[in-house]
């Protein structure tokens, strides 16, 4: 294990889960970077949204700085940031352009991008419409942790970054575990609307719940339209806290992870909703895309489903023993592999391996410019005047 670091985080938002997945993304890695003995202070931008929908203090981890704009951040902030060993600034900040540039300039440290969003960050940049993030900016961070491994990596590489390394979400094993609770529903799924995802949800779980009217299902999330047609036998949760998402898991018998279309398209880009389950042992019924048998071996730790008619067959005939089975194995292999420890010690790994590269180009500008000045101050004698 490596030494103690300081670390400033520039991200969304620690104290609000509401509409997002970063807060308990962070949270869980913070708490495990404390765990090591890491100090960390985690910068937040003002936001109504956030603010009014916060979670209990007792959930956040590190020590939570609000700051209402650009100008406050830098004038109360640059210290800490110029004293760090490690800043990392988070996709979708606001101004997030500006605070790279800013952090890149001030601190003395390592600076590392973190995307909890590439799919959608190289979608945008693609069409250069990312507003937090630009090839200039790119350059300039010393890392790049990206919530995508495989093929993005080398495309993040080509848009210039200089150390491109996946570093996936987890889910905090102290909270998400297993609960003998009664199975309210035969299949939930919990997850913010989007346009790209509603139609994996109607195939996966509304399809097969209004061809089922004896099954219970569940839908948790914000932002859904007035206008869809919930079945009968689809309870609807406008939102749900960090905390009662162990409750809501551990009261499914199985629960379905509906991935962005993006995320698709890119493959290896695990949400963290797919550890969240498989901490808490609750079988997973997942669509497809290509890298998730990395991370969980298919017909064993989780069910991968091309269609309703799949969904339903599992729901309706899979033996309990059997069901309880992969609900095991997933969580056995999410703690072998993707606990936030794992992934503060991939961190920590990425940390060295920059602070090694940066080492070493400065010895080499060093000894370039030595053998330069050297070589114009040297006039051999025949020369002379």
């Amino acid at each position: 294990m490596g030494a103690p670091l300081d670390i400033v985080v520039i991200g969304l938002s620690l104290r609000s889960a509401w509409g997002n997945g970063h807060a308990t993304t962070y949270r869980a890695l913070l708490d495990a970077l404390e765990a090591r003995g890491d100090r960390v202070r985690f910068l937040e931008r003002d936001a109504p949204w956030y603010a009014q929908n916060q979670d209990a203090a007792s959930e956040l981890p590190g020590q939570l700085a609000i700051y209402s704009d650009l100008e406050e951040l830098q004038d109360r902030h640059a210290a800490e940031v110029a004293s760090a060993d490690l800043v990392i600034v988070g996709s979708y900040v606001p101004q997030g352009i500006e605070v790279g540039r800013w952090a890149q300039r001030t601190a003395r440290g390592i600076v590392a991008f973190y995307d909890i969003d590439t799919p959608v960050t190289l979608s945008a940049l693609a069409q250069s419409r990312c507003a937090y993030l630009d090839a200039d900016v790119i350059t300039g961070y010393d890392v790049y942790l990206s919530f995508s491994g495989g093929p993005a990596l080398e495309t993040l590489q080509r848009h210039g970054a200089q150390m491109a390394v996946p570093l996936y979400c987890s889910a905090d094993p102290n909270r998400y575990f297993p609960e003998e609770r009664n199975a309210d529903f035969d299949l939930g799924y919990m997850g913010t609307y989007s346009d790209d995802r509603q139609p994996v949800l109607e195939r996966l779980l509304l399809r097969p719940a209004r061809e089922w009217s004896e099954g219970a299902f569940v839908v948790a999330g914000p932002q859904y339209p007035e206008s869809i047609q919930w079945p009968a036998n689809v309870e609807r949760i406008e939102h749900l806290a960090p905390s009662e998402h162990r409750g809501f898991y551990n009261r499914q018998r199985f629960t379905l992870n509906v991935t962005r279309a993006d995320m698709v398209a890119m493959g290896f880009s695990p949400s963290v909703r797919l550890f969240e389950a498989a901490a808490c042992g609750t079988p997973i019924v997942s669509d497809a895309w290509t890298g998730l048998d990395d991370l969980f071996a298919p017909e064993k730790e989780i069910l991968i489903a091309r269609s309703g008619a799949q969904v339903a067959h599992w729901l309706q005939r899979i033996p309990e023993p059997m069901r309880r089975r992969i609900g095991h194995a997933a969580r056995a292999r999410f703690l072998a592999e993707h606990t936030p420890a794992h992934r503060a010690q991939s961190l920590h790994s990425y940390f060295e391996r920059a602070a090694a590269r940066r080492s070493r180009a400065a010895t080499a500008h060093v000894t370039h410019n030595r053998s330069t000045h050297h070589e114009h101050a040297y006039v051999p004698s025949n020369d002379r005047p």
